[in-house]
């Protein structure tokens, strides 16, 4: 899993908390990782191959709220990856593994391996934070018409930029000026704990404010673009509504034993004897977070692909189809809906009045399908609302 302390374990002189959680059943410990890794990366990859009998999502044009989802899988599944690597490598060579609590050994390569496993894996998670930041920030910008594709080069920009530099700077300041003393005071050790766990916070307290903002901008938006709020654009609104809560539901599942964890952890630190017998139930409880954390950790790529997919099911086509354009099948759809005469001038206004509000009927269309991609229900009904499907 993503903890701080797999860093700190890499120091020789490690501090006693550190050394009573990595060194409790480490091959239990490391079982459970590969096992809870390796079930959520093929079920992520399951969700994310196209399915036979599935209709391809018939958006007018691709979406940044779509990249970033995407990313955020993809940061899941290297993330993974890293652990399965680590892990694998811990139960097949302990004695590998061993030399890193060898204070002056001559072997750099067991450090080399446990600096750069546990960086990849802060890496790709911190990164996936910072994803599902700007995916909260995109869906409110959506929603207010000022974001597309071309902002998804910010994101890339402060996404990576920020995992980067807090990873570099927390590890640098972890290990100044060499491993052999990177535990010999708190100056080390908290800003790597900071670093790691700020983008973890920032997801916990922002995401929530931006999820509730952009569903009140979309309620506005179903209510304005026909004037009315008819019940289908209330489940739709209801269905996004839940689509941001399982978001955060899941994050919030995934890591709150890492937060619960560390101020155990932390409070046995400040002890001058963590195992005196008052601090017992704290030591279980800090172990078992422990545990918990090896197997929530790695679930959260699964569990993101139902929280934006759903299930998306079993029978995998992996044949190249021609994708369908959208406005061509509406276009000949629309072809002798009016079968009853009109007088010229009066279907003329009509045309010119209406001609006006279809656009702005589209961008509000086009920002709501963005936000309810993945939901097959949600865009069958929001198509057969539109203007465009009836014809206008």
């Amino acid at each position: 899993m993503a903890s701080p302390r797999l860093e700190t374990y890499c120091c020789p002189n490690r501090d006693a908390a550190t050394q009573l959680v990595v060194n409790f059943q480490p091959e239990v410990f490391c079982g459970v990782c590969i096992g809870s890794a390796s079930i959520s990366l093929l079920l992520t990859i399951l969700q994310l191959l196209p399915k036979k009998g599935q209709s391809p999502r018939k958006m007018p044009k691709a979406s940044s709220s779509s990249t970033i989802l995407l990313l955020i899988s993809i940061c899941d599944i290297l993330g993974g990856l890293g652990m399965i690597f680590r892990s694998s490598v811990w139960l097949g060579f302990p004695g590998f593994i061993a030399n890193i609590s060898v204070v002056n050994g001559t072997d750099v390569w067991p450090s080399t391996f446990c600096v750069g496993s546990a960086m990849w894996i802060q890496l790709l998670y911190s990164a996936g934070f910072w994803w599902l930041f700007c995916y909260a920030v995109d869906s409110y910008l959506v929603v207010r018409r000022s974001a597309g594709l071309s902002t998804i080069v910010l994101y890339h920009m402060m996404t990576w930029g920020l995992a980067v530099m807090l990873c570099v700077e927390g590890i640098a300041l972890l290990y100044y000026p060499s491993l052999s003393s990177c535990e010999n005071g708190l100056e080390h050790a908290i800003p790597h704990y900071v670093t790691t766990y700020a983008p973890l916070l920032l997801v916990l307290v922002a995401n929530p404010i931006l999820f509730r903002r952009t569903v009140s901008a979309v309620a506005s938006l179903l209510k304005g673009r026909q004037g009315i709020y008819t019940e289908n654009e209330r489940r739709l609104g209801t269905e996004i509504q839940m689509r941001f809560f399982k978001i955060m539901l899941v994050f919030v599942i995934c890591w709150s034993s890492n937060i619960i964890n560390e101020t155990l952890l932390f409070y046995l630190e400040m002890q001058p004897d963590i195992n005196d017998m008052p601090l017992k139930n704290i030591r279980s409880a800090a172990l078992i977070t422990w545990i918990i954390m090896g197997v929530l950790n790695p679930m959260q790529g699964f569990l993101f692909t139902l929280a934006f997919y759903g299930w998306t099911g079993w029978r995998v086509d992996l044949k190249w189809r021609k994708r369908e354009i959208p406005w061509e099948s509406m276009s000949s759809s629309t072809v002798g809906e009016n079968t009853y005469p009109s007088p010229v001038n009066y279907q003329s206004n009509i045309h010119d009045s209406k001609k006006i509000s279809t656009t702005d009927s589209q961008q509000t269309d086009e920002a709501i399908c963005m936000l309810s991609e993945g939901n097959t229900s949600s865009d069958e009904r929001l198509t057969r609302s539109s203007p465009i499907y009836q014809g206008w």
